[in-house]
């Protein structure tokens, strides 16, 4: 059966020339980069050299990347460790309804802790309002957490607008960029970013390791606590692989590949968008991620087609891969105003610098065929 992978806002295929950067750091250049001996300091070498790498590419310095073992301990680590911070002095928090479980869930906990958030509307695209975050900062706001570019509907935040707002104000900014990052330009200073996300499983890296941005001079409580690892920010053996993984695949990312799947991206919306009674959930070309397709399909079930997909061999997505096992529908597109039958009949597709044409029409065919059988066997469609 062929197997045509759509899901790569979930993950990524890791790219061969990221394997092979990697693999010495398994078997022969396995120190600690902790030890003080060679095979230490080699360790050590590869790990600062990476940091450099993940730093040039958002306009920081390299003391200012912390690795993680994930975007999401990443984005734990601000929204707590900039609590803990500034509380009781500073207690407000500024986030969106349309940000990734792991900065809402952190949000609601701190709420139990004595935080008080502010979560920001979005219009039907997916977009913040300024004015909005503008009146909602006070003068106990610690942060503004904005997502760069959503993980279930591609939509891309003016961060520099954002970021403006932020410095006039003098409150922290922060996005998560785990899902733009390397496809969308960012750069830190630019943009007046304080804090931003990233990950490398996202960008045909290694998964189980991330990495956090910290402007030099920002305040945050550490969430682990050991041999003060990572400047005495994230205590815990170095993940060296996947470091190392992580800043090839940064290397190796460029704005060819971005085209490519901009011009698929494009191809594969329109043809769907032939099929009658569909829409694009989201925001239009360059204002959405170039990877990211998101249809809801009126009346259909989106599970129904995934699994019709899935027997053909095509691996899309109802939701975003953290919450696509639950029958709730997706937050986000809720927030976008739509009815939660809407968001049930919505299916992500998302595609990669390996997707090609050929899948392209193939999901295309097979996805037509699909449509139209459930909507003869559907009672409301």
């Amino acid at each position: 059966m062929k197997q045509i992978y759509f899901d790569n806002a979930a993950t990524t295929k890791v790219d061969e020339r990221v394997l092979k950067a990697m693999l010495p750091y398994f078997s022969k250049k396995y120190g600690n980069a902790s030890s003080l001996h060679l095979m230490g300091e080699e360790a050590r070498r590869a790990i600062e050299e990476s940091r450099v790498t993940i730093a040039k590419s958002i306009g920081a310095k390299y003391k200012e990347i912390i690795f993680t073992g994930s975007g999401t301990e990443a984005n734990n680590f601000v929204m707590k460790g900039l609590f803990f911070k500034n509380y009781p002095t500073k207690n407000h928090i500024i986030t969106t309804k349309i940000e990734h479980d792991c900065i809402l869930n952190s949000c609601k906990w701190l709420e139990t802790q004595g935080a008080k958030v502010t979560y920001l509307d979005v219009d039907e695209k997916g977009f913040i309002d300024l004015e909005q975050l503008r009146t909602s900062i006070t003068d106990k706001t610690i942060v503004v957490s904005v997502i760069h570019g959503n993980n279930e509907i591609g939509t891309i935040q003016d961060l520099e607008a954002i970021g403006k707002i932020c410095k006039e104000k003098g409150v922290l900014f922060h996005t998560d960029a785990c899902q733009s990052f390397t496809k969308v330009p960012i750069n830190v200073k630019k943009y007046n970013l304080d804090l931003v996300t990233l990950n490398a499983h996202k960008i045909h890296g290694p998964k189980g390791v991330g990495a956090l941005y910290i402007q030099e001079g920002v305040k945050i409580v550490p969430l682990f606590h050991g041999g003060g690892h990572e400047f005495k920010l994230r205590s815990s053996t170095e993940n060296v692989a996947g470091i190392v993984g992580f800043a090839k695949a940064v290397k190796i990312a460029n704005n060819r590949d971005v085209k490519k799947m901009k011009k698929l991206r494009d191809k594969l919306i329109e043809g769907i968008l032939e099929i009658p009674n569909t829409k694009l959930n989201g925001a239009e070309k360059d204002k959405r991620l170039c990877n990211n397709i998101n249809i809801c399909f009126n009346n259909i079930e989106g599970e129904a087609i995934g699994n019709f997909l899935n027997s053909k061999g095509i691996f899309g997505s109802t939701g975003s891969a953290c919450s696509s096992k639950s029958l709730e529908p997706s937050h986000v597109l809720l927030a976008l105003g739509m009815t939660p039958l809407q968001a049930n009949s919505s299916i992500r597709l998302s595609i990669s610098k390996y997707t090609t044409e050929q899948e392209i029409d193939y999901v295309l065919k097979e996805l037509k065929k699909i449509v139209e059988k459930l909507r003869r066997i559907s009672p409301i469609s």
